[in-house]
């Protein structure tokens, strides 16, 4: 792999065109989204888009989002586009919704991972629509930071996991949602949610009439099965430590942890209720704030390994509204390790 003397581009008109002109050059480049930072390269590229798994380990049969800045850019992705995936559009782009759509013929099979079908999605960050517009092609783009790793929210994060990797990050500041965008499989007559995200089920279903879960969102998918979206196969966003979800009332999680000060274990916890830990702690937002705990829950998970934490116990969101979403990472973050403690 080439080495990079990665540049931090400021996030400004110069920033925008210089980041355009190295995707429009076949190379990758991070770029602030209202989620997450994403590792863009021209999605109509198979070569840039196949750098992208190179750049960041990640597994070939892990599809791609495809970032779009217009609707017009839709119909040149999608083989076709369904009355209600145009009704989900109206509602909710730009903005952290991506859909999957049966695929044309002009997606490359390193964006699909071999699949029929594509995910696109419209980024609400200004940054982010400008680079797709200058550089005037849509740009696959995931998450900005090694596989597998926590997800970047900030341009200092992505320049920690990819600089000599990548030539350039676009520096748009923090990001408003945090985690990644809902993904919603749209080839049927009723969506399908794959991965919870800022657009919750309810939303959807308030457009859509109705929306199915798929089982993957709280657990497993099967042995064998294909991703028909990212973030569904794999262990993501884990640090260094082994993690363990702690489902329970504040003082049940307290106690549970307090019992356990052997070795070098910390606690991930909600904002007001640390003090009654006796070990090293971060906090990530308010028992009740789900949108918070979306937004600080990456910035948390990497500075478990800055305290260096071998073991973290994290008290564990509400799985509703936004709070599904940061279940869903934090799930995957503990390898599915989930723990319930009585109180």
């Amino acid at each position: 792999m080439r080495e990079y003397a990665t540049r931090l581009l400021p996030g400004d008109a110069l920033g925008v065109k210089e980041a355009a002109a190295l995707l429009r050059a076949g190379e990758l480049v991070g770029i602030p989204t209202e989620t997450v930072y994403g590792l863009a390269a021209d999605a109509l590229n198979g070569g840039a888009v196949s750098r992208i798994f190179t750049a960041k380990g990640r597994p070939q049969d892990n599809p791609l989002i495809v970032h779009i800045a217009d609707l017009d850019a839709l119909p040149l992705l999608a083989a076709e586009v369904p009355e209600l995936a145009a009704r989900l559009a109206r509602a909710y782009w730009p903005g952290p919704l991506t859909m999957i759509f049966r695929k044309s013929a002009r997606i490359p099979d390193e964006v699909s991972a071999g699949l029929a079908t594509v995910a696109v999605r419209m980024p609400s960050h200004p940054l982010a629509r400008a680079v797709i517009r200058e550089a005037g092609t849509p740009l696959a783009a995931p998450s900005a930071n090694l596989s597998g790793s926590p997800s970047p929210t900030l341009a200092a994060h992505v320049m920690a996991d990819l600089a000599g990797r990548i030539p350039a990050v676009l520096d748009g500041g923090e990001c408003a949602v945090g985690v990644e965008s809902t993904v919603v499989d749209v080839t049927g007559k009723t969506p399908c949610l794959l991965r919870p995200g800022g657009i919750t089920p309810a939303m959807l279903a308030a457009v859509a009439g109705g929306v199915s879960v798929h089982p993957a969102v709280t657990g497993r998918l099967p042995e064998g099965a294909a991703a028909a979206s990212p973030g569904m196969k794999y262990k993501h966003y884990a640090p260094k430590a082994h993690v363990v979800l702690v489902r329970g009332t504040p003082a049940a999680y307290a106690a549970f942890v307090n019992a356990r000060q052997a070795g070098q274990v910390a606690a991930m916890c909600f904002d007001g209720e640390e003090g009654a830990l006796r070990v090293p702690y971060i906090t990530y937002g308010r028992r009740e704030d789900s949108a918070e705990q979306a937004r600080r829950v990456f910035d948390a998970l990497r500075r478990l390994d800055e305290i260096g934490a071998q073991t973290v116990y994290c008290a564990c969101p509400p799985e509703e509204g936004v709070g599904l979403a940061v279940y869903n990472r934090l799930l995957r973050a503990a390898g599915f390790e989930v723990i319930d403690v009585a109180g």
